[in-house]
Parts: structure tokens; sequence; C-alpha cells
């Protein structure tokens, strides 16, 4: 067997455990306001009230169950066809209400006063927050499965996403020193993240250093100034299409002030598909991979 075969083996045999444990269903689960919520039957009728959310209850198998989702919610094709609630600032109480759901998953983001009226109409809640750090997702993933009555499958889901976040962190450690990178949120202009996005932890974990790392914010416009002097040596531009990456790498590329830096200079502009690296679910974790072999191509990441 090749090294990499026995190290992922070693992986999967050490996560055993832990699977095995996550399917022992409690009485009740906590959210991640704290919120002791009690079940009894698995919920018939789910509403997501945002993408990642239901990017998870698909992988969970739960197509049938859910009953609305917001106009965000794109991914998997699917969710196209499921009622719509609203977005996610804005979701529509009426509507809600005349879906008769027995459980809606609330994300960061949602209002608090929709959440707490739902609650008083006697709508089960229960309400998840974005991590600051791409392993929290696989508590997301099984609080979900908790809450919905598969802790099996959500066990599963875990076990398979924590074998490729295995395979990637285990390759990296033959990569070459952490390039510095600009993360860019819009396409074009110099909107980024700080030390307290989870997009920051994805940039680290791929062997990257966030040249904006250092700000303790989520999010934060860069100045022009100090892109040039911070000089990433890779810009990674999140955009939706292939069509919106190339008008932000033109926009890096035409700057005249730009061109001295390394990244523009060396033509290391690479694009990431923006719903899957700002989306808290599964998907990210493919996009940990992608981000790894983008920044770092003399690493090779086996696969199962």
């Amino acid at each position: 067997m090749r090294p990499g075969r026995l190290v992922t083996a070693a992986l999967l045999l050490a996560l055993m455990p832990a699977v095995c444990g996550a399917q022992r269903k409690p009485e009740m689960v906590l959210d991640d306001l704290g919120n002791s919520f009690p079940f009894s039957v698995p919920p018939r009728r789910i509403i997501s009230l945002a993408p990642n959310i239901t990017e998870i209850l698909f992988s969970l198998g739960l197509d049938e169950t859910i009953a609305g989702v917001t106009r965000f919610c794109d991914y998997p094709a699917e969710a196209l066809s499921k009622e719509k609630i609203g977005g996610l600032v804005d979701p529509n109480l009426e509507k809600i209400q005349a879906l008769h759901p027995d459980l809606v998953i609330a994300f960061r983001g949602n209002p608090l006063r929709t959440l707490a009226r739902l609650k008083e109409l006697r709508i089960p809640v229960f309400i998840l927050q974005e991590g600051m750090r791409v392993e929290e997702v696989f508590q997301t993933i099984e609080k979900i499965g908790l809450v919905t009555g598969v802790p099996q499958r959500a066990a599963e889901l875990i076990f398979s996403l924590k074998a490729g976040f295995g395979r990637t962190r285990e390759a990296l450690r033959n990569a070459a020193p952490s390039p510095r990178v600009f993360i860019s949120l819009h396409g074009s202009g110099l909107w980024t993240c700080g030390r307290e996005s989870f997009l920051n932890d994805l940039l680290e974990k791929a062997g990257a250093a966030n040249i904006a790392g250092g700000v303790s914010r989520n999010w934060l416009l860069m100045g022009r100034e100090s892109f040039i002097q911070q000089d990433p040596e890779a810009i990674i531009i999140l955009a939706k299409s292939f069509a919106d990456f190339e008008k932000g790498r033109k926009w890096f590329l035409s700057e005249p002030s730009f061109r001295k830096v390394a990244a523009v200079r060396n033509g290391r502009i690479f694009h990431l598909d923006e719903n899957a690296a700002s989306r808290f679910g599964p998907r990210l974790l493919q996009t940990l991979d992608r981000l790894a072999r983008l920044l770092h191509p003399e690493v090779i990441v086996e696969q199962p």
C-alpha cells in the first residue's frame, strides 16, 4: 500500500469512534444560541432560511421534507423548484405560516424579530451560526442531522468530508512556503476578509497567508496603498460565473498602480466559485481542495 493510502486508512480508522458516537440520538440538542431543542419524531415539513442550510438538507437526502427555501437557494438545481419564502433578511412570515412547517432552520443573518415571532406562533425554530473555522461545518451538519432525525446520514457525510479534509491537509505537509494571498469578495474592488471570517481560515488551511489576516474583522475594504504595499503573490476572485471572474481579472490587470504587484505581474489571478466558497456547508471542503491545488500546483492530493 502506498504511504498516502496508509495515512488515509489510519485517518478513517481514527474517525470511526466519533462517527459511530454521532449516530446515538440524544433527547434534545442545543442550537447555536444555546436554546434547548427537544424532539421526538422527525420533522416532515422543513423550511430552510439560508442557502447553506438548504445544501446540507439535500446532502442528507431530505429532499422530500423541504417545504420551502429562500430565493437565494439555488444549489443543488432541485432547490430551484421548492417554494420560496423570501430572502435571508426579509423572510415572509405569512408565507412560512401557510406552508405549515414543523421545523424552521435559521442561520446567521435572519432577523431575530422574525424568528421570535415564529416561536410565538409555536413553530419550532432551530438557529445556527456561522463558524470561524472550516472544521465547524462538521458541527453544523451534525446538529442538522440530529434535529431532522437523520444522525446516521449526517455521521456518514461528516466521515466522508473529514477523510477528504485529511487528505488535503496531509498533502500540504510537503508544500512550498505559504504565498501571500488577497481574496476579492466581489469580483472587482478591494473588499476582502479579515481574521474573523472563516475564509481567512480557509486560506490558512490551503497553505496561504491572508494579507488582511491581521485585521480583527469579518470583512473590510482594503486601501490601494495597503494592497500594493502588502504585494500579494496570488489573487483569488470569488465570482458566480467565469464571465464575472474575467471582469474582475481584467480590472486588476487594467489598474496601472497594480502592475508592480507580484500577483498581477505574474498573472497569478485565480477563480473560486463564490457560492461554494462563501456558504458554510459541504462544498466548502471541496473549495479547500481546489484552493490548495491552485496555490500549490506542486502538491498532489490523493483521491480515494
